[in-house]
């Protein structure tokens, strides 16, 4: 008999040794979103688990069954040779499924009666999923936010950078959604993370945290399809707000660095969605200009026209501003400010 962990055993070490997480949905449900760090082995390919579905809620449980049995059989060699190895590396191999039933149930079974260091995750990611949705606000508590607000392009997710560099805790909101969250915001990062990734990145970032001061960027609710939890936009609209300014030609560089990569393609795509905000005409010549390698007049049109005009904070108070003419000195003169100010048990 196997045995069964729960999501909580790991986040309090109560397995001896090593570990890996071992996630054998279909890669579409993998990619979609899963546990941080656990790898994908696969029992059943994308166009196998939905065939199999079909199979089992309109046709035949046992047809089904049989159909999955078949399947995985034809995978196993191979995915024996890549547990194996694993069995190698890691004292404990974490296996699951949707819900912790026939996928990661049969293969923990299998596994283990070859001596494989198998452990099955209780629940599996729906159950994790619960753990983190209420997990989550608790690991915020005794927390103080520091907001760095500030226009595009004044550098406020590098300084963030530099300041984790140097051991202070950061939450990196658009690092979390893999998204910099204004319609231009998903140039040259891939596909944006979901909700449920985008909360588990969030729980990640926080649980590792070494103090309750913590900094972050400003940003809107919602960053690009991803919805920052309530009661964490509470307390970041409750926190410390600093506002970073800085040069325009600085500014431009800063967005040379975060959106220029080796093709432009991505850049005059994503320029279309601006069209209904700033018409036709000036993205088509926006696009001209891309064309010819003109980015920095395109980023400082857009900053003029668009950017600056839409995310001035105009009802917000403001501690204190930074003037960012160097990410590591500003990162600094924000640290010591901060720590000089909670130091002394001032209201800020």
């Amino acid at each position: 008999m196997y045995k069964t962990l729960k999501y909580n055993d790991i986040e309090q070490g109560n397995i001896d040794g090593s570990h890996i997480l071992i996630d054998v949905r279909s890669p579409k449900e993998y990619n979609a979103e899963t546990i941080p760090d656990a790898i994908n082995i696969p029992i059943f390919g994308d166009n196998e688990r939905e065939l199999i579905g079909t199979i089992y809620n309109q046709k035949s449980i046992e047809e089904a069954k049989k159909m999955g049995i078949k399947a995985a059989a034809e995978k196993l060699p191979q995915i024996y040779d890549h547990i194996a190895t694993l069995d190698k590396e890691y004292n404990n191999l974490i296996f699951f499924c949707a819900r912790g039933g026939f996928r990661s149930s049969s293969l923990v079974s299998l596994f283990k009666t070859l001596g494989i260091h198998a452990y099955k995750l209780d629940g599996g990611y729906k159950k994790y999923r619960k753990y983190i949705n209420r997990t989550l606000p608790k690991v915020m508590e005794g927390m103080q936010f520091v907001v760095l607000y500030g226009n595009t392009g004044t550098g406020k997710t590098h300084i963030l950078e530099v300041m984790q560099e140097m051991g202070h805790d950061i939450i990196d909101l658009e690092g979390c959604a893999n998204h910099r969250g204004s319609l231009l915001g998903g140039v040259g990062l891939g596909k944006p993370n979901t909700q449920k990734m985008f909360e588990s990145m969030l729980y990640e970032s926080l649980k590792t945290r070494k103090t309750n001061t913590v900094y972050i960027e400003g940003e809107s609710k919602k960053i690009g399809r991803v919805v920052i939890p309530g009661f964490i936009y509470d307390s970041m609209n409750n926190g410390i707000a600093l506002k970073i300014e800085a040069g325009i030609e600085a500014r431009i560089d800063n967005i040379l660095r975060d959106y220029v990569h080796e093709t432009d393609k991505e850049l005059i795509n994503s320029l279309d969605q601006l069209r209904r905000y700033i018409g036709n005409k000036n993205i088509d010549r926006y696009m001209d200009m891309i064309r010819r390698s003109e980015y920095r007049g395109v980023a400082k049109e857009l900053m003029i026209k668009y950017y600056d005009p839409l995310y001035e904070h105009k009802n917000r108070t403001f501690i204190k501003t930074f003037y960012n003419e160097d990410n590591v000195k500003t990162a600094r003169q924000i640290i010591e400010w901060v720590e000089t100010r909670l130091n002394r048990s001032k209201p800020i």
